[in-house]
């Protein structure tokens, strides 16, 4: 209980510091280029400074140390200069009623949500300091999560759980990372966090401009962007005009049911990511981790995960794209792919979309007979969601989303022939996505 009460408390200061920023939004507008430091700020048509952090051609992945196309759509938030100092209030909340088909399929409503504030100033000669927190308020929805056919990972009453996402944890990030010059156009960083995001694999779901309106979580999640929670990550990394190339130490089990605390840091796992620029439209990626021990129910068991990801920006319209093959050791070897979309046909209109492939053994309890047996699945997302400003300090997107599921006729006892699924979704942004600017 007395974390409990921790937990609640940090979360509230957080959330009540944004109405503060957004107070003083107004007034930042001459102080732009210094915003263009900070993650998802860059704009390819705007003259940046030549120091840590401002190649013309990329900017952070909101989360950990990745890379985005810098013509992508800046990230909803609110700014405000005190002194050397930039900060950034952004943040979110959904409200979905889902419907998922089949005899596995349940019909529920939940909330996801995200808080996150952040500070960077000018260190030394051309130098940066950023420090990030990021909270979900998650953990209150309970341990199981909610319902998401063919979705699996992570335990809820010590049991795997299967045909749901888990919530998130409190606490997402913590983080500071510092950028110096060591070179003319070479940056050289330290990313150091009690809770943070190794190097491995793309930007995680829920900060991808590809999936800012898609209100599911990837059934691929645990083959790309698991590890987005890690309890103990240290990152050093170079950077310049076109690459970035880094290597990671970090914790490798997933977090445990406790969502509200901080666990212990063992830094028993290591990763190592390069990631190419060739002009500000596309990003691409490649890593792999060598990862201890990441599930509970599989102790002893490590992995081996490679991922390929390659990202493509212009004006109105964002995808990304990924294969991974994650190896058991001991253990098989199982692919996943995925490839989603948001488009804003016009201001204010967005389609979007996501295809997914994966190869997942663990569609079965202990018990059955099919447990421990992999089938290949594929998942079919496609939605639409308007948006609207409200005032200069938020923005309201509603929208749906149907999808449609390819499996193996050996599961149609469990899952039905064509089973179908749909959601209904409110989601409230802090700040305003570009198109409503």
């Amino acid at each position: 209980m007395r974390h409990k009460l921790c937990a609640t408390a940090a979360l509230a200061a957080a959330v009540a510091a944004m109405p503060a920023a957004a107070q003083t939004d107004a007034h930042a507008g001459h102080d732009m280029a210094g915003m263009m430091d900070m993650p998802g700020m860059a704009q390819p048509d705007q003259a940046m400074p030549d120091r840590p952090g401002m190649a013309a051609l990329m900017h952070d992945g909101v989360s950990g140390t990745s890379r985005l196309p810098a013509a992508g759509p800046p990230m909803a938030g609110l700014h405000v200069m005190a002194g050397d100092w930039m900060l950034m209030a952004h943040g979110y909340g959904w409200g979905v009623y889902t419907d998922q088909g089949g005899p596995r399929g349940r019909d529920e409503g939940f909330v996801e949500s995200m808080a996150m504030l952040m500070a960077a100033r000018p260190v030394g000669d051309g130098g940066k300091l950023q420090l990030r927190a990021m909270f979900s308020a998650e953990p209150l929805m309970g341990d199981r999560g909610y319902p998401n056919l063919f979705a699996t990972g992570e335990t809820a009453g010590g049991r795997a759980l299967i045909d749901r996402q888990h919530p998130h944890d409190l606490f997402m990030e913590l983080s500071a990372r510092l950028d110096l010059p060591v070179a003319p156009g070479l940056t050289g960083f330290l990313y150091v966090a009690p809770v943070g995001e190794p190097a491995l694999g793309p930007s995680a779901f829920m900060h991808r401009p590809s999936a800012r309106l898609n209100p599911d979580a990837p059934i691929t999640h645990h083959w790309f962007d698991s590890t987005h929670i890690a309890f103990g990550v240290m990152t050093a990394g170079l950077s310049g005009r076109h690459w970035q190339a880094e290597a990671s130490v970090f914790t490798g089990r997933e977090p445990d049911e406790d969502r509200w605390d901080i666990e212990r840091p063992r830094f028993d796992s290591w990763s190592l990511r390069a990631t190419w620029l060739p002009d500000e439209h596309w990003s691409a990626s490649l890593s792999y981790g060598r990862i201890e021990s990441p599930e509970v129910l599989h102790v002893g068991e490590d992995e081996g995960r490679l991922v390929a990801s390659i990202a493509y920006a212009a004006p109105g319209f964002t995808a990304t794209a990924g294969w991974s093959r994650k190896q058991r050791i001991p253990g098989r070897a199982l692919q996943a792919g995925f490839v989603e979309g948001n488009w804003a046909i016009r201001p204010r209109h967005n389609l979007f979309g996501r295809v997914e492939l994966v190869d997942n053994d663990e569609l079965f309890p202990e018990g059955d007979p099919l447990h421990g047996r992999p089938f290949t699945v594929g998942k079919a997302t496609l939605g639409y969601a308007y948006e609207l400003p409200l005032g200069r300090a938020a923005a309201l997107a509603l929208g749906g989303a149907g999808s449609a599921y390819a499996k193996p006729d050996r599961l149609d006892a469990a899952y039905g022939r064509t089973p179908l699924s749909f959601s209904l979704f409110a989601k409230l942004t802090l700040g305003q996505p570009a198109g409503l600017r």
